[in-house]
């Protein structure tokens, strides 16, 4: 097998090596900008990762790239996922991305016929929220035969919290900075709804260390699953765990506007208010902590007449000997995994498809175990 992994940052390392370890004779081309970063995270991963110099804006050479290779992973910006998706057709290939933008995802998506014409899979949204969480939840659906609610909630911290925001960057400042400006698509009885960010603040409970934590409404981590769930539940929700007072004290500063638009002047230069607060926020958040994510899926409904909740659970470490992190680890394993199923046939379905419609969540868990990534099960009936 021959996989093309595009960026060699922190998630496209992490599918490199998860892909050589499992595939030690496949070959896996990690493609970068930098041809010395890509060098330098090759020689890192081992011998059957070949580094390569690649620009993501260059559709012709994409395209050769791309040709007569097994499958496309695609862990660099959603904002080139939609290009990136039109070489992988052209080049008639399977691809996957980590998606994470869901106007991207929706041009994706309009390319399906294309895609089931040239008899390939793409799949974006293949990381962890949307992702994992969503495969889960869709996973979980089939154990009901009428469904009530969705209740989804995931959240990447540092293992010890630091203040004022108790929080560290674990993947990209302007993702998190969307996911607490946008709307967060919802369905609350019954009806698909755009509510506020940063709205909705419950406590939400996990084992100790943890104990009380909050959770509260982000946009972007239900993706596809309103429109495909609308009709069949009464209520679908997705949100963001973080250290309690994070909320409170990170909307003072968007109620302030610092993730405007508006122009000021910044040692000379003009920026927009949100390119000086995503600089800030890259600087005073990225203190190198271990880290941990946390994931829930609760599903609620009826089966054989009695009502019962299903919750899948997962906290995830940084591994210590490997020195990977749990974003990574639960962003670009389940990615990976994906990928190899592609190109092993595991996945039939053709066209461009979330991976909640096609990917076998048990399938998925179980090679999520492989790698010490544990996902628990738990169902219990509901008393009224």
């Amino acid at each position: 097998m021959k996989y093309i992994v595009l960026g060699s940052g922190m998630m496209g390392s992490a599918i490199g090596f998860d892909l050589a370890t499992h595939n030690p004779n496949d070959e896996i081309i990690l493609c970068d900008i930098n041809l010395a970063n890509a060098k330098n995270t090759a020689k890192n991963i081992g011998s059957n990762v070949t580094p390569l110099r690649l620009d993501v804006n260059d559709h012709k050479e994409l395209v050769r790239v791309f040709s007569g290779s097994n499958v496309v992973i695609s862990a660099v910006s959603y904002s080139v996922n939609y290009q990136v998706t039109k070489a992988a057709l052209q080049a008639g290939v399977h691809m996957c991305d980590l998606g994470g933008n869901d106007e991207v995802v929706q041009k994706q998506l309009s390319l399906n016929d294309d895609a089931v014409a040239k008899g390939i899979a793409i799949i974006p949204n293949t990381g962890l929220a949307p992702g994992l969480i969503n495969i889960l939840a869709i996973h979980a659906t089939k154990e009901f035969d009428a469904l009530e609610s969705i209740h989804l909630r995931v959240g990447g911290l540092p293992q010890v919290p630091r203040p004022p925001l108790y929080y560290q960057i674990a993947f990209s400042v302007e993702g998190l900075i969307n996911e607490y400006v946008e709307h967060a698509e919802i369905i609350r009885d019954g009806k698909l709804l755009h509510i506020d960010p940063l709205s909705g603040l419950e406590d939400i409970q996990f084992p100790e260390p943890f104990g009380t934590l909050e959770a509260f409404n982000t946009s972007g981590g239900l993706s596809t699953l309103t429109h495909m769930l609308e009709g069949k539940v009464q209520h679908l929700d997705y949100k963001t765990i973080r250290y309690k007072g994070h909320c409170e004290k990170m909307k003072t500063l968007l109620d302030l506007g610092f993730a405007t638009s508006e122009p000021m002047m910044v040692g000379g230069s003009v920026k927009t208010n949100r390119e000086f607060f995503t600089d800030l926020l890259r600087k005073k958040l990225d203190s190198g902590d271990k880290d941990v994510v946390l994931g829930r899926a609760t599903i609620t409904g009826k089966l054989q007449g009695t009502e019962k909740a299903l919750v899948y659970e997962f906290v995830d470490y940084y591994d210590d000997e490997r020195q990977i992190t749990a974003m990574m680890r639960t962003t670009a394993f389940p990615t990976s995994i994906i990928a190899q199923m592609l190109a092993r046939g595991t996945i039939g379905a053709r066209g461009v498809m979330p991976p909640e419609v096609c990917i076998p969540g048990d399938e998925l868990i179980k090679e999520l175990a492989l790698r010490n990534v544990k996902i628990t099960k738990k169902v219990t009936q509901i008393w009224r």
